[in-house]
């Protein structure tokens, strides 16, 4: 099934990729004398290795070494070796600020790859702003941001969550729906597009069921039950879940314990991979749903070698791979590219150089680095197999085209980000022509 949204063509990535080009060369041009060789470029690496997201954000540390050792053995860049600065903001999103600044002002890092929770981006945000540094952010995003200094490799809402509920409603004709989520910014503004979509659609308010939880929630018998109620009133139900971390495992148990199947109330996850899959007794599982751009099930080349790759590195052969690790991957290539390209580390001329940026995904094709910051995608949606692997049930015919701002909330339907000249905004008013925020002369 292919779902309709907007996908860029291979003439558009070699517009962007010119464009890019010629940015970059005539910033190499005035920076390449002064590089040295001495010395290393040091990359920050900013992921919860303790607490409740180290479930999720521990192997993305682990990919991040493995790609800083890979680009080494290549030669390192720009003449010099790559060295990983490794901070543990420890699932405290004020700790996330703290750290970030560390990694931008005492290590000098160049750029920094991190955050996994919507809260922890907020929270680095003002400061990578106000440093002028760069932050790739890998995980699936509620949109509704567009800032200069970031490069969105995860998900929008529409690589995401609306093509997870296109799919439930055409292919297994749901009509009432819960949205359960953990209770901080990501699941509440997913879901408030979510909601309003739906609406769009014509879901009555008494068929959506909106749920939160705080991080780490452990007792799921009276949610769980609750949701099975809402699922007996005759019409077809779903679960659209945006629960994140450790949470997920016995929420997940709780299902398989109160019997509630795939064939009655399918669950849909944005949260849920493989390795959260990997803690738990799937069986009970088996027909629930994922939305990602990437599973470790892809049937390719270039997956398949990097699986090997992974594999070789942890000297694990029951590590799995997952999407937010495929978006480190295609984040930190679009940055060595880019560095290549500008001849330089600094952060003005590596961000201009990134936008046009392609480079090859683990689905088999190219993602190209956006105008708005965001990269173009697939959208996979797969079920969960009792290996705790997906087996893909649908996916774009083609790449989709991140929104940063939500069409569906009467806020920011008007609005585009675009950091190329001349407008170099992060949210411009189309019917007004005014850069109402992220304006950088």
């Amino acid at each position: 099934m292919a779902f309709n949204e907007p996908t860029i063509s291979r003439r558009g990535l070699a517009r962007l990729g010119a464009a890019a080009a010629t940015v970059a060369a005539l910033s190499a041009v005035k920076t390449a004398a002064a590089q040295g060789t001495s010395g290393t470029i040091k990359v920050g690496i900013l992921h919860s290795l303790s607490g409740t997201m180290a479930i999720s954000e521990t192997t993305l540390k682990d990919v991040m070494l493995m790609l800083i050792e890979q680009q080494n053995a290549k030669g390192g860049l720009l003449g010099k070796k790559l060295e990983a600065v490794v901070v543990d903001p420890a699932s405290n999103w004020p700790l996330f600020a703290e750290k970030a600044r560390q990694l931008i002002s005492v290590e000098k890092c160049a750029a920094t790859f991190g955050c996994w929770t919507s809260v922890s981006r907020k929270s680095v945000l003002p400061v990578f702003e106000e440093l002028n540094s760069i932050l790739f952010y890998p995980v699936q995003y509620e949109g509704q941001e567009c800032s200069r200094n970031v490069f969105y490799t995860g998900a929008a809402p529409n690589q995401q969550a609306i093509p997870a509920v296109d799919y439930l409603w055409n292919e297994s004709k749901v009509k009432r729906w819960v949205l359960a989520g953990t209770d901080y910014v990501y699941p509440r503004t997913t879901n408030q597009i979510l909601e309003a979509y739906l609406k769009s659609k014509g879901v009555a308010t008494e068929d959506i069921l909106i749920n939160y939880t705080p991080f780490g929630h452990s007792d799921w018998q009276n949610i769980v039950a609750s949701i099975k109620k809402f699922g007996s009133a005759g019409k077809k139900t779903a679960v659209v879940s945006t629960i994140n971390g450790d949470a997920n495992v016995p929420f997940y148990k709780e299902l398989g314990n109160q019997g509630i199947k795939a064939t009655d109330i399918p669950v849909v996850a944005f949260s849920v991979g493989e390795e959260e899959l990997a803690g738990i007794d799937t069986k009970p599982l088996v027909g629930h749903l994922a939305a990602w751009n990437y599973f470790q099930s892809e049937d390719n080349a270039d997956n398949k070698k990097f699986i090997a790759a992974w594999k070789a590195f942890t000297k694990n052969p029951k590590r799995t791979t997952n999407d937010p690790m495929e978006a480190h991957v295609i984040g930190f290539n679009m940055w060595v590219k880019a560095v290549e390209a500008a001849g330089t580390t600094s952060s003005d001329a590596v961000i201009d150089a990134l936008i046009g940026t392609a480079v090859p995904n683990l689905t088999g094709g190219y993602s190209a680095m956006m105008p708005n910051h965001h990269i173009t995608k697939p959208v996979l949606i797969g079920e969960i197999q009792a290996d705790g692997q997906f087996n893909t049930v649908s996916r774009t015919a083609g790449l989709v085209v991140a929104q940063e701002w939500s069409p569906y909330v009467a806020d920011t339907k008007d609005l585009i980000g675009d950091w190329r000249s001349p407008l170099k905004c992060g949210a411009f008013n189309v019917k007004t022509g005014a850069c109402t925020a992220g304006k950088k002369a």
